[in-house]
């Protein structure tokens, strides 16, 4: 992931100014690894390794966002819309 796109996505979600760390935002940074390790996976059909670390970062993604609907469903619902996982 480019420096530049990684802090677009960081400004676009968190909650405050300097908040890198926020549950929002590495769910988001997540997202972005997901989808550009899928899209190398389409070509890669036989990478394994890649794959493994494709569903630990799922694992982690779904965790985080178990952890954000306890917390706060508002937020869940709409870190839900803006990255489009539910649909």
């Amino acid at each position: 992931m480019q420096r530049e796109k990684k802090k677009t996505i960081i400004t676009k979600h968190a909650k405050h100014q300097g908040d890198t760390g926020s549950a929002q935002v590495q769910i988001a940074i997540l997202t972005e690894r997901i989808n550009e390790l899928t899209e190398h996976l389409k070509i890669h059909k036989k990478d394994v390794h890649s794959r493994r670390g494709l569903l630990a970062m799922v694992g982690k993604r779904r965790k985080l966002l178990n952890y954000v609907k306890n917390k706060n469903v508002e937020g869940y619902q709409e870190i839900i819309k803006t990255l489009e996982l539910r649909k």
